[in-house]
């Protein structure tokens, strides 16, 4: 009977712990059902994530020390841009030093007329505006690329999206000692030199080691991906490595 009845106990308490889990996404206005849509082939990574799905109507932020980071950084948010596109809907992206060639977008799947480029001359103009976008619901995403931004000014652009359900990511230049924000996520990423198709001559597919050093209600961790045919794909085998297996092994 003491058998049972401890796994009794064990089945309540982990009923409540779900419960638990789902009012506070609920609170924190993360709607499972509002994220089916994103479908880019980021399985590997569902683990990190918050029900296990890529968290939209969020604000993301993304850090580039480098300008071969924000090259690379670009390439995989343009990524996440062509699922969020699939189905309708247009995309801002809105800096005043831009680091994207647009016509790369092409080659992720995305249709030049989908994006808007909105190149302005100071940053905190780029900061209001990106702003004033996160609050139109019928824009998919936002992209803004900053080279600061306060917990405070993060704070609002989060408030927005949270009304219109709108996907921000704020790309972040020359952070070697990032601040504080109020995005859910925090990212880092990095180009991997690509690798040939077949033992063929020539460029192979992009590949990025995706570092995703803060999650909220989720686990960070570090992968090695690569773009193929209009999706995310996990290099082979999948190096899969959270942040506390890390912090273990040292």
């Amino acid at each position: 009977m003491k058998h049972s009845d401890d796994v009794m106990v064990l089945g309540k308490r982990s009923e409540i712990f779900e419960k638990l889990q789902r009012d506070i996404l609920r609170l924190e206005k993360f709607n499972p059902a509002q994220n089916a849509g994103l479908d880019a082939g980021l399985e590997p990574m569902k683990e990190a994530f918050p029900e296990g799905r890529f968290p939209v109507g969020a604000v993301h932020e993304f850090l580039s020390a480098r300008i071969e980071d924000a090259a690379a950084t670009g390439g995989f948010i343009g990524g996440l841009l062509a699922s969020l596109l699939r189905s309708s809907g247009a995309a801002l992206w809105i800096s005043s030093s831009r680091t994207l060639f647009p016509p790369a977008l092409k080659a992720l799947g995305i249709q030049p007329e989908r994006v808007v480029f909105l190149d302005l001359k100071k940053e905190k103009d780029v900061l209001w505006a990106m702003d004033e976008a996160l609050k139109c619901a019928a824009l998919a995403a936002v992209v803004g690329e900053l080279r600061e931004i306060s917990f405070t000014e993060s704070r609002r652009l989060q408030l927005a999206v949270e009304n219109s359900r709108v996907t921000g990511f704020i790309l972040r230049h020359n952070t070697h000692k990032p601040t504080t924000t109020a995005c859910v996520s925090r990212w880092k990423i990095t180009a991997l030199p690509s690798k040939t198709v077949d033992d063929l001559p020539g460029i192979g597919f992009p590949r990025w080691q995706v570092d995703l050093l803060r999650m909220r209600n989720g686990k960070p961790g570090t992968w090695n991906i690569q773009w193929r045919d209009g999706a995310f794909v996990p290099d082979e085998p999948v190096p899969l490595v959270f942040q506390d297996q890390q912090q273990n092994a040292g």
